[in-house]
């Protein structure tokens, strides 16, 4: 007992350290912005005000933004809570790449949609807000700070480039185990995300966000949002989480994906009519309506390869 709890002592010393040195690390290349380099929001698209509103985005457009107007994210995440470093960090989530990805076709809209179409995407799940105009300057600035990370890349060395990650996660053919999740984040998550999921806050000032952010309840991403779905959650956690040490392992991170999404969190309206082609829909898309005869139950949380073999006979 007593070595068990010099060991989970280690841990969270050591935890803190690691993150400040992958802080560190991440602004050798890219340069960083303060919060208190301008009072004021700038007037133009800047791709400097593009990465604070990536980085910032609870304070610059949360909730608690004084000019209502401003108030575009129904929660205090921060675009940087999933796109780590504002994005900079090569490899899962990481916004280096992603002009070259679009316009490209999205099964959601069964259209071709631009990167301003995806950055409102995410304002309207993974942030519970609202839209941008297609011609505000905060939508044209996230737009050029992507473009300029794209740059930047075609411009680093390998080195720079290669992601530190894991192998890539590999699906359990099994359904995910809720209750198996629970441990995994009562002992690997909780420290960082809390005991029921509400996240720590970065200053007592609320509008501030957070510094790990709340994964369920009315300040996460709603039931619309792609980290909703469990194979996209575990994917992610494989790769980053814990912080500065993803050490889980496939069933690990698949469990404690179907946990944290089991959890209560903000619905979105309307979400029947994503996917106009339904056999276009995602194998693990927790909310219905389906073209397959499989219940809701078995797209939370699978085994998802009976629904796929479904589909592949129908082509």
């Amino acid at each position: 007992m007593a070595e068990h709890q010099e060991n989970e002592g280690l841990k969270i010393f050591v935890l803190p350290v690691i993150l400040g040195i992958a802080v560190i690390a991440g602004t050798a290349f890219f340069p960083v912005f303060d919060k208190d380099d301008e009072v004021d929001l700038p007037l133009a698209a800047t791709a400097e005000y593009g990465q604070r509103l990536i980085r910032d985005t609870a304070s610059l457009l949360g909730p608690d933004q004084s000019n209502p107007a401003m108030r575009y994210s129904g929660n205090r995440l921060d675009c940087s809570s999933c796109h780590l470093e504002s994005g900079t960090m090569p490899g899962t989530l990481s916004l280096l790449q992603s002009a070259s990805r679009y316009p490209r076709f999205m099964g959601r809209e069964n259209e071709e949609r631009d990167m301003k179409d995806r950055i409102n995407g995410c304002m309207q799940r993974s942030m519970n807000g609202r839209p941008f105009s297609r011609d505000s300057i905060e939508l044209a600035a996230m737009e050029n700070y992507i473009l300029s990370l794209g740059a930047q890349y075609s411009a680093m060395s390998e080195s720079k480039t290669m992601a530190h990650e894991p192998a890539a996660f590999v699906e359990p053919q099994r359904r995910a185990d809720i209750e198996a999740g629970q441990i995994v984040y009562e002992q690997h998550c909780q420290i960082c995300h809390g005991a029921n999921g509400e996240g720590l806050k970065e200053t007592t000032d609320v509008s501030d966000g957070y510094l790990f952010p709340p994964v369920w309840g009315e300040d996460s991403y709603n039931n619309g949002a792609g980290m909703n779905r469990v194979l996209t959650a575990a994917r992610f956690i494989k790769a980053r989480m814990p912080l500065g040490a993803a050490i889980l392992t496939d069933d690990e991170a698949y469990d404690v994906s179907a946990y944290i999404n089991s959890k209560p969190r903000p619905v979105k309206s309307n979400l029947e009519a994503d996917y106009p082609n339904l056999t276009l829909k995602p194998v693990d898309s927790p909310y219905p309506p389906y073209a397959d005869p499989f219940p809701q139950d078995q797209h939370k949380y699978g085994p998802f390869e009976p629904i796929r073999e479904f589909y592949e006979s129908l082509n």
